[in-house]
């Protein structure tokens, strides 16, 4: 019989902009054999309205469910982040996969990217149609460029755009969804609304294209959801997938499919005693930029002790946060040995102007020493 020793302690930090107290109390744990490993995720940052407060927190908690599946499985961090982001590409409230924004000529263009932090291989795509699912692109050409080279010496590709992009994917056993299927009546009003107002734009050549730090749309989120892992081996893996912003030009790529924007992922090494995944959302951190909507997730984790057998299990102690400057954030997270995920919608304090306001929350949690 398996005992299990420390199983998970979570406790939440509360904000610095808030002194409401803690979100959340004791943890609902249960032993689960040798699983051991610990996810967390977010929805998008921008604006969650309250109305559909219920459905961004379940779309968290399905992915969070979807990660510790993995890991309770023995899946391994890069299985279970991917997992996760399946998840939320699916669901039609998030702006990444099915519901994305339309770009300019009205088609769905996605980026997405993936991170080993053992091997610190990375996969991505960038402005790729007609796949439902852009992290497994991503996860695919991750995948391939850690079996060596192609033929005659060919080096695999770790990045594609466009079409290239999606006949990669197709010839990989991915399958195809046409743009219509991945629309939804929400984004084609959003694509509509924008479009009329960019033409009124045009027609009274307004001295700003858009007023970045205000949302006119109350259901509106940012362009990217994501997710960071840690397995039972201290192996990290981060993933983000995109949207895009609404109305872009068709081709654009953001943040999401770039190499160290996104997402982020680095076992600890030699010069390093931690651990760390990280997964970004928003706009671009440029100097010039007055306001700044963004948000963040990170998960730092590190061995507490040492086993007494060579078959044990360490401890491992994992820290992590989200932040963002936007009106909101949506998070969830859990462990292996939780018997359910926990989820928050983060908002800025009242008085707290978003794009120059910063709200960070977080907590730490002991995933404990698993022996026979």
């Amino acid at each position: 019989m398996e005992n299990l020793e420390n199983s998970t302690d979570c406790k939440e930090t509360a904000s610095p902009l808030n002194n409401s107290g803690s979100l959340l109390n004791n943890t609902d744990s249960r032993p689960d054999g040798r699983a051991m490993g610990f996810v967390l995720v977010h929805a998008g940052a921008g604006y969650h309205s309250e109305s559909k407060a219920k459905e961004y927190k379940h779309v968290c908690k399905r992915a969070c469910q979807k990660a510790v599946d993995r890991l309770r499985a023995g899946g391994m961090a890069l299985e279970a982040v991917t997992a996760a982001l399946i998840e939320l590409e699916d669901s039609p409230f998030t702006n990444a996969g099915t519901g994305s924004n339309l770009n300019l000529s009205g088609e769905i263009e996605c980026d997405a990217s993936i991170m080993d932090g053992k091997s610190l291989n990375y996969g991505a795509v960038g402005a790729l149609s007609g796949i439902k699912n852009p992290v497994l692109v991503a996860r695919r050409l991750l995948s391939e460029t850690q079996k060596g080279k192609l033929s005659a010496g060919r080096i695999p590709p770790c990045f594609l755009v466009g079409k290239g992009a999606e006949q990669w994917a197709i010839s990989h056993g991915i399958p195809a969804c046409p743009t219509e299927k991945m629309t939804t009546k929400f984004s084609l009003s959003g694509y509509k609304r924008n479009k009329r107002k960019m033409e009124l734009a045009e027609q009274v050549e307004m001295k700003r294209k858009r007023q970045s730090c205000e949302h006119e749309n109350n259901s509106a989120c940012l362009d990217t959801v994501g997710a960071v892992v840690v397995d039972r081996e201290g192996n990290v893996a981060a993933a983000v997938s995109s949207g895009g912003l609404a109305m872009k030009h068709p081709g654009r790529v953001g943040q999401a499919a770039h190499y160290g924007c996104g997402c982020w992922a680095e076992n600890a090494r030699d010069i390093s005693l931690y651990s760390t995944a990280v997964s970004t959302s928003g706009s671009p951190f440029l100097a010039g930029e007055d306001c700044v909507l963004g948000g963040v997730i990170v998960l730092r984790c590190c061995t507490c002790g040492e086993a007494q057998r060579s078959e044990d299990i360490q401890a491992v102690l994992v820290e992590f946060l989200w932040s963002h400057t936007t009106e909101s954030m949506c998070v969830g997270y859990m462990s292996a040995q939780d018997s359910k995920a926990r989820t928050h919608i983060s908002r800025l304090p009242p008085g707290a102007v978003a794009g120059q306001s910063l709200a960070i929350e977080g907590g730490v949690c002991r995933l404990g020493t698993v022996s026979d």
